[in-house]
């Protein structure tokens, strides 16, 4: 694997020699100062600029799917559990909540100050008609699985039962109650996520599904859709009816769909940008050089991987050809050469988390040698050899990341295996699209990023009635064990259910894990009220912008 590894890296250095953030840090006789002579001195102008990755598909709550989409409905929406800038779980459209003693009965108190951004009160009906909403199937959501912890929520999802039989009702106009089907560990924690915000009943009757457009939108959280220009921004106001808004203190937000790392940097660099989602894996060097402070680099709660498409040949009923494939790719030449910003090779699909441990691949103490030659006999039996090599396709959704992957996976492939790879890209949408329908999929790539902060958001993605399952991955025993896992309590009973699902599906290989991630944002160092956390989420309302002075140090 030397050799390989050798091209490998001399191909990418050559990719990037030419590229202007590669050259000597550019210095000037000027010098920023921060916060005035306290340090802490606001702006005048409290706007806040955003790299987000891509242009998010919708801002339906209880549709959208994706970070780029879950970043700006954090903003616009408030659940009714909040964060603070660690991580940590607070009340938020919630200012209380009570649980049953067997732990199957949760009821809130909606804040007595909580507004609509119309005005409007924000009542416990709002939450009833919002999660009935996010479970029927009319909504089309592709989360709507994450709420089967739910009292008939699945029997409704699989169109059984009326979305009323959901079981979550008010008692008063200020008084929300939750009724699960067992008691679930993470249910707080699952309340973060959009497929649990409220949306404002009076303007979905109204618009339909134009509710999303500026004009139309009614949120409740820190901040208002003000304008969307497709490809070229969203724009955030202030919602001064928020109840918390005078500890808010930013007026405007501006969201960039820049999916090219590249060009994130640049704009960063021009000033043009105060916050990026990534940075370019070819610049790191230059960035911790120049740039060190501003780059922010945090353990982060994510998968990356390859999935196949197990629906249809080459790769359906065909493990050994799925586990040979695995066996060829050298994690540790991703994480180290072709990144290198602390990625951690990854030999199983759920990251560390509290008391999880998850299970690894049974070959994951080989050397890289070992791998391959066991790859190489795999491939064999699966009917395949250098006279008859596999022709594959690899879709990613457009990222020079994410290409520096694919280039180096296939040229793995073709080293070890003599497998011809086919590399398509395609924008942020549209790959989601071709995902979902698994019509036009061999391999794709994905990122999982867990949905709240328990291992079972790993494990129920590939549940045979997931919608996000874009592998097609389809296992009674496997959805047993999650079944089992779902019926106990917190503790090592649970846990070692979702451990015996994990070893099930990393014998059957329906995905390739490849790495857990780590978040790498550059933050200027006039921003202040971000905290790195393992779910790598921020919120808006809790970022200031700091006056900047500029002077000759001459």
């Amino acid at each position: 694997m030397k050799k390989l590894s050798t091209i490998i890296l001399s191909s990418f250095f050559l990719l990037s020699c030419g590229s202007e953030e590669q050259q000597e840090c550019l210095t000037n006789n000027n010098e920023i100062i921060v916060g005035g002579s306290s340090g802490f001195e606001l702006s005048d102008i409290q706007v806040f600029k955003k790299n987000n990755g891509a242009e998010p598909g919708t801002l339906d709550p209880h549709r959208a799917e994706g970070v780029p989409a879950s970043n700006v409905l954090r903003d616009l929406y408030e659940g009714l559990v909040g964060e603070k800038p660690n991580g940590e779980y607070i009340p938020g459209a919630a200012e209380s909540w009570e649980i049953s003693e067997d732990s199957k009965t949760y009821t809130f108190k909606i804040r007595r100050d909580a507004k609509w951004s119309n005005g409007d009160d924000v009542v416990a009906e709002d939450f009833v008609f919002s999660l009935r909403r996010s479970v029927d199937p009319q909504t089309l959501s592709n989360y709507s699985s994450m709420l089967y912890p739910i009292k008939n929520a699945r029997q409704i999802v699989l169109g059984n039962l009326e979305p009323e039989a959901l079981g979550v009702y008010s008692t008063d106009q200020k008084t929300f109650v939750v009724e699960l089907e067992e008691p679930t560990p993470y249910f707080l924690s699952l309340l973060t996520h959009s497929t649990t915000y409220p949306v404002h009943p009076k303007s979905i009757e109204k618009h339909g599904a134009s509710f999303t457009r500026p004009g139309n939108l009614v949120t409740n959280g820190a901040f208002v859709l003000s304008d969307w220009r497709v490809q070229d921004y969203i724009k955030l106001d202030r919602n001064p009816t928020y109840w918390d808004d005078k500890n808010t203190t930013l007026e405007s937000v501006y969201y960039l769909p820049l999916d090219n790392p590249d060009s994130s940097l640049r704009r960063y660099r021009a000033n043009e940008l105060d916050f990026t989602d990534t940075t370019p894996a070819e610049q790191l060097p230059w960035i911790r050089s120049c740039l060190g402070p501003e780059l922010n680099i945090s353990p982060y709660f994510g998968s990356y991987y390859y999935g196949f498409n197990t629906t249809k040949p080459p790769f359906k009923n065909n493990v050994e050809l799925r586990q040979a494939l695995s066996m060829a790719i050298d994690r540790s030449v991703i994480t180290d050469i072709i990144l290198g910003a602390g990625q951690i090779p990854a030999y199983g699909f759920v990251p560390p988390v509290k008391t999880y441990s998850g299970e690894k691949l049974n070959w994951a103490e080989w050397s890289q040698q070992e791998r391959e030659d066991e790859a190489l006999r795999l491939y064999i039996e699966a009917g395949y050899s250098s006279e008859t090599p596999l022709e594959i396709e690899v879709v990613y959704n457009t990222s020079e990341n994410h290409k520096r992957v694919a280039l180096a996976i296939a040229a793995m492939w073709k080293q070890t295996l003599g497998v011809k790879t086919t590399l398509r890209n395609q924008e942020w949408k549209v790959f989601l699209e071709t995902r979902r329908l698994k019509e036009d999929t061999e391999v794709y790539r994905a990122g999982w990023i867990g949905d709240y902060d328990d291992p079972y958001t790993f494990s129920e993605l590939l549940h045979s009635e997931n919608e996000m399952n874009h592998s097609g991955f389809s296992n009674q025993e496997y959805d047993e064990f999650l079944k089992a896992a779902s019926e106990k309590n917190a503790g090592e009973e649970r846990l070692s259910e979702l451990k015996k699902a994990e070893k099930l599906m990393l014998e059957e290989m329906p995905i390739i894990p490849l790495y857990f991630y780590v978040s790498q944002h550059l933050i200027k160092p006039w921003v202040t009220g971000l905290e790195g956390n393992v779910m790598d989420h921020h919120y808006s309302k809790y970022v200031k912008i700091l006056k900047t002075e500029t002077v000759n140090s001459e």
